[in-house]
């Protein structure tokens, strides 16, 4: 099947996987890209209507998208840091692992969507864009307090808990429903008009599974109020879940994704395999197998295993059986430089020496 990204998705996924200092790339049809989201939008010509309206009206919400798919890329690579796919940089295997419908590809499409929704996010809390900026409280029930077992149904700004505190929305809490719209608005454009077909429907869904991963988990804090350190009145906001929380939770879909096949009528997903649930919109889907990643294959976008530290004490997926595919490793010492005996001076430096420190590490064969 022959899948068709969209030449902005695609300048994306590449461009956030370059280090700041270049200033330009070759992505997999060959076109140079610069990292100014101008000019991205510029090279990107089968834009969506809602993405070129983006380019032409919002460019610095452009430039948040950047931030958040390379936050995403990012996140991408720790997680799958100890994995036989590692969430691997280089620009031409990258390219071949987004055109499979896979568990990796589901999850790429989920973290960077997430991404992006964190992003343009942050950058309206901070102040960076005159779109947007904290969340609108007014209408929102008051914060529910911790010891309180139900939530109010107030249309109230404040309450009170038990203890005769006294609780109000205030601060500046995060307005996670533009980032959502945004990054639903950039990352679902459709790559085809018409019919839908089975590629479309999962790569929507895993999008709305990352988004959701940030909107669905927004934690409340609090700050007291008072004279002489007393806690008479708190003011509340809601903050977005740290990005590691987002990525840890995306791990846990991905470990469970489900297997999918599109529906006769061309617009639905039906699980595969008996007594299975449908999945719900958290979770994670894909409708083709995952090369096993133990061998360098073009074709798959595989860069193998060989090469890579494993730890050879370990049962889990770091472990050297499993890294390795089984083909075994050898012992190495390496040798690395590090800063060592460092001093603070006052004020306000850090000053320290290198030194060289030998590692013994494993490798896979």
């Amino acid at each position: 099947m022959t899948v068709r990204l969209s030449r902005i998705q695609l300048a994306l996924f590449f461009i956030l996987l370059c280090p700041v200092n270049i200033i330009g790339l070759w992505w997999a049809v060959g076109s140079p890209l610069v990292m100014d989201p101008n000019s991205i939008c510029r090279k990107a010509k089968r834009l969506a209507g809602k993405q070129a309206e983006l380019c032409q009206t919002q460019p610095e919400i452009v430039s948040e998208v950047a931030k958040g798919a390379r936050l995403g890329v990012r996140e991408c690579q720790y997680q799958f840091r100890y994995r036989r796919w590692n969430c691997t940089s280089h620009n031409k295997y990258f390219g071949k692992i987004l055109q499979q419908d896979i568990r990796e590809t589901a999850f790429v499409y989920a973290i960077t969507a997430a991404g992006v929704t964190h992003a343009v996010t942050q950058a309206c809390s901070m102040g960076d864009l005159l779109q947007c900026g904290c969340e609108a409280t007014r209408n929102r029930a008051p914060p529910r307090p911790p010891s309180s077992s139900s939530s109010s149904s107030s249309s109230s700004s404040s309450s009170s808990s038990g203890d005769g505190v006294k609780w109000e929305w205030g601060g500046c809490g995060d307005d996670v429903e533009f980032g959502y719209e945004k990054s639903k608005q950039f990352m679902d454009a459709k790559r085809r008009r018409g019919k839908s077909d089975i590629r479309t429907l999962v790569d929507l869904h895993n999008n709305e599974a990352g988004r959701l991963a940030v909107k669905l988990y927004m934690r409340t804090e609090c700050k007291c109020h008072g004279l002489s350190g007393s806690c008479t009145l708190r003011t509340c906001w809601k903050k977005m879940p740290h990005f590691r929380e987002v990525g840890d939770r995306l791990l846990e879909r991905f470990n469970g994704a489900s297997k999918v096949m599109g529906g006769n009528d061309g617009k639905t997903l039906i699980p595969v395999g008996q007594n299975i649930k449908p999945p719900d919109k958290q979770d994670l889907i894909y409708s083709d197998e995952s090369p096993d990643f133990c061998l360098a294959n073009r074709k798959t976008g595989s860069l193998g295993t060989r090469g890579r530290i494993c730890n050879s004490t370990a049962m889990d997926i770091s472990g050297c059986d499993l890294l390795c595919c089984e083909r075994g490793y050898r012992e190495e010492t390496m040798v690395f430089e590090e800063n060592c005996l460092c001093r603070f001076h006052w004020c306000c430096v850090v000053q320290c020496k290198k030194c060289l420190v030998r590692k013994e590490l494993s490798l896979c064969h």
